[in-house]
């Protein structure tokens, strides 16, 4: 089996990130991490550029923060600023819990429960090699990971379709329903990456019908997604997913929400980390406005949108109808 058709599926690869950054106090290099952790390792091996690969491990490293997972760099003493040899970590402590906090027994039972989706069968084949590997290289590992991985799975039904097709490299078919259409409409599609932008999953590819570079959201496929026996050069995936996040990056840099946010709040919380501070409130950057105000709207009365009047209006349409789902009067 080829090393691309092995490759680690995204989400186990930021899964193998943080099992590795968690396992030692000294922290890793990026050399370290590119040559070792799943998910970097084999297009490390299969000759990827360097250049493309520190690109991803800076996405997923961001990814993982903006999900709360607290990196530490470890800079030159001498010189913070220096980060050529910059060390990566997560610590440990992070994730103590103070002193002073307890459980009702019914509060164990229910942790216990939510406890069921961590064990020692959740930590890879690959994940287990890479700390091998990096026992290897002399650097401790103080940890006992294994409670560390969890069973992570796409959330979208058409990720593990999609994903094969990519190593596959064969054209895929689906229906997509595109916001205001009555109907989804069928594409044809050459997937070339699977990119995780704002907390959701996005498939870019070449699509057939239009020919042109598309990107589509997972959630917004209806049924199933169809692997064809077209077959399509392996070459077009390189950089596929670089250019996807670019073009992402690009819409969203178009379409900015003004809002005021309740501190403190859950909305507070997630929206900070992809907005900047303005005068009245934040302003935040969205690719889609309807999925973009299904996402406000599940915030209820911890946001209110100031502008666009176009966004503000789908939000309010979306809480109207909850209001009328439960029998209140809008």
């Amino acid at each position: 089996m080829s090393a691309t058709s092995s490759r680690p599926a995204p989400e186990e690869r930021l899964v193998n990130l943080v099992v590795a950054l968690m396992a030692t106090e000294q922290g890793l290099t990026k050399d370290t991490i590119l040559s070792t952790v799943a998910g970097y390792r084999e297009q490390f091996e299969a000759g990827a550029s360097k250049d493309a690969l520190e690109k991803m491990f800076e996405r997923d490293k961001e990814n993982l923060r903006g999900l709360g997972v607290p990196i530490e760099t470890i800079g030159d003493r001498a010189d913070p600023e220096d980060l050529r040899e910059a060390r990566y970590r997560v610590p440990t402590a992070e994730y103590a819990l103070p002193e002073d906090i307890s459980f009702s027994p019914a509060e164990v039972a229910l942790l216990n429960i939510a406890g069921s989706v961590w064990g020692s069968e959740s930590l890879s084949a690959d994940a287990r090699s890479g700390l091998r590997k990096i026992r290897a290289l002399g650097i401790a590992v103080d940890e006992p990971i294994i409670g560390y991985a969890p069973r992570i799975r796409a959330r979208d039904a058409a990720f593990p379709a999609l994903q094969r097709a990519i190593e596959q490299c064969r054209v895929v078919t689906f229906s997509y329903l595109r916001p205001g259409d009555a109907r989804a409409r069928e594409r044809r599609i050459r997937p070339l990456a699977l990119v995780e932008y704002e907390a959701r999953w996005h498939v870019f590819g070449f699509d057939l019908a239009m020919d042109a570079d598309r990107t589509f959201l997972l959630s917004r496929i209806v049924g199933d997604v169809t692997l064809t026996r077209e077959r399509f050069d392996e070459a077009l995936r390189a950089g596929a997913g670089e250019r996807a996040i670019e073009g992402l990056e690009a819409v969203a840099s178009k379409q900015q929400a003004l809002l005021e946010v309740h501190p403190g709040t859950e909305a507070a919380l997630r929206l900070s980390r992809r907005a900047r501070e303005a005068p009245q409130g934040i302003v935040v950057p969205y690719v889609d406005r309807h999925v973009f105000a299904d996402e406000l709207a599940s915030y209820g009365p911890e946001v209110r949108v100031v502008a666009p009047d176009d966004l503000r209006d789908e939000v309010i349409r979306r809480l109207r109808a909850t209001l009328e789902l439960h029998g209140g009067v809008s």
